[in-house]
């Protein structure tokens, strides 16, 4: 791998991507900043982070052949490898929040942007932007369900070190996406998915309230939730919000 500091960057996934149009990358090239301006999140939303306290950073991966019909996978090895490495670091009640939040308890703690680069129907290329709370102690009254590993763990943590195990275990886990070992991936995502099997309140784009059960994800990426009426549903990102 090949890791690139800088002191700041309004978004570590823009600054990624424009690299790549202009030069040849390596394979894992990260970028990692101490300062992220403006950070991206899901749905144009914007990640917020204490200068020199957390971890901001992208991944580029290539690939040859992963069908655009797998995406899913992707996201599933990503979230998995984060998932493994916290937990290793024993952050305790640790969930994954569809589609790639963690969670720690019901405390959001990591957030996950994927933008993949297309090629007929395979991803060429993807980069991957993570923005984990580390060391952050304060934070704005505005968000609320938003913690730190820091305030869970009670302890300070070293973020380059952290930096590198994370960078590992994305580089074991696209190992396995690549070898088509889908189910082995699907799997751990599937058994620390946040609310699955459990009736939890939502609300649709159409600001419906409703009760629901997780009960998986369907191929395309979309959240499969159970009905009262038993009737399965398949919501996408920005149909529907967790209440």
């Amino acid at each position: 791998m090949k890791i690139i500091k800088l002191n700041a960057t309004d978004s570590t996934n823009s600054f990624l991507k424009k690299l790549e149009k202009n030069m040849t990358l390596e394979n894992f090239t990260v970028i990692v900043t101490d300062m992220q301006l403006k950070g991206k999140g899901q749905q144009d939303s914007v990640w917020l982070s204490e200068p020199y306290k957390n971890l901001t950073f992208s991944v580029l991966i290539y690939f040859s052949d992963l069908l655009l019909r797998n995406a899913n996978f992707l996201n599933f090895a990503i979230s998995a490898a984060i998932f493994d490495v916290l937990e290793k670091e024993n952050i305790p009640n640790l969930k994954i929040k569809w589609p790639n939040d963690i969670l720690s308890a019901n405390q959001k703690i990591c957030g996950v942007l994927l933008e993949n680069n297309f090629k007929g129907v395979k991803i060429r290329s993807s980069v991957v932007g993570i923005g984990l709370n580390v060391n952050q102690t304060g934070f704005s009254k505005k968000l609320n369900k938003v913690s730190s590993l820091k305030l869970i763990a009670n302890k300070e943590f070293n973020l380059d070190l952290l930096l590198h195990k994370l960078i590992k275990k994305i580089q074991e886990n696209i190992t396995l996406l690549n070898a088509k070992r889908f189910k082995l991936l699907e799997n751990k995502y599937m058994n620390n998915l946040y609310k699955k099997n459990t009736a939890t309140m939502f609300k649709d784009s159409n600001n419906v309230v409703f009760m629901g059960i997780i009960v998986g994800v369907s191929h395309s990426g979309k959240l499969q939730i159970e009905l009262e009426n038993g009737m399965i549903k398949e919501y996408g990102i920005k149909e529907i919000a967790f209440l």
